[in-house]
């Protein structure tokens, strides 16, 4: 799935790169973004875990990145690195992620409509590894992972 492009050779390459990193800390990777930005071009990525992230994690993960990056060297131009967490509506990218996430809120937007919506919203009902049944208003929707353009959690308050 992909949130609104193909990833680029650089952005998979920067994610076989730093996945090690982010995993040997504990964490999981939840996002890489390399886009250029008003102060110029950000590496950002986004860390999660199942007890939540704290700023220590993402500084010793930003510091530990920073190092490989530096003797690696997969980035031509000036960048600032950026790492953080999801949020509480964290993106759902993965098979994984709807999993931890079964029973909860989320929005999914499709690439073509199904049932005559371009998104749905609703709980996770059931995940398999070609798709997400979600509980709507509109009744039960099955989207495919191959249909997804993005998806998020929801917040309710």
């Amino acid at each position: 799935m992909e949130e609104d492009a193909i990833e680029s050779p650089l952005v998979q390459r920067l994610t076989q790169l730093v996945s090690p990193v982010v995993d040997g800390s504990g964490c999981e990777l939840v996002e890489v973004q390399f886009r250029r930005e008003a102060p110029g071009w950000v590496l950002r990525l986004v860390i999660d875990n199942e007890n939540g992230v704290g700023i220590d994690d993402c500084t010793r993960i930003s510091r530990e990145v920073a190092h490989l990056l530096e003797v690696e060297d997969p980035i031509e131009q000036s960048y600032s690195l950026e790492v953080s967490s999801p949020g509480l509506d964290r993106p759902l990218k993965r098979e994984s992620d709807f999993l931890r996430c079964k029973g909860k809120k989320a929005k999914v937007v499709v690439r073509e409509p199904i049932d005559g919506l371009n998104q749905c919203i609703g709980l996770i009902e059931d995940v398999t590894q070609e798709s997400v049944t979600l509980r709507t208003d509109h009744g039960i929707i099955e989207i495919p992972f191959t249909r997804m353009k993005k998806a998020r959690l929801v917040l309710e308050f």
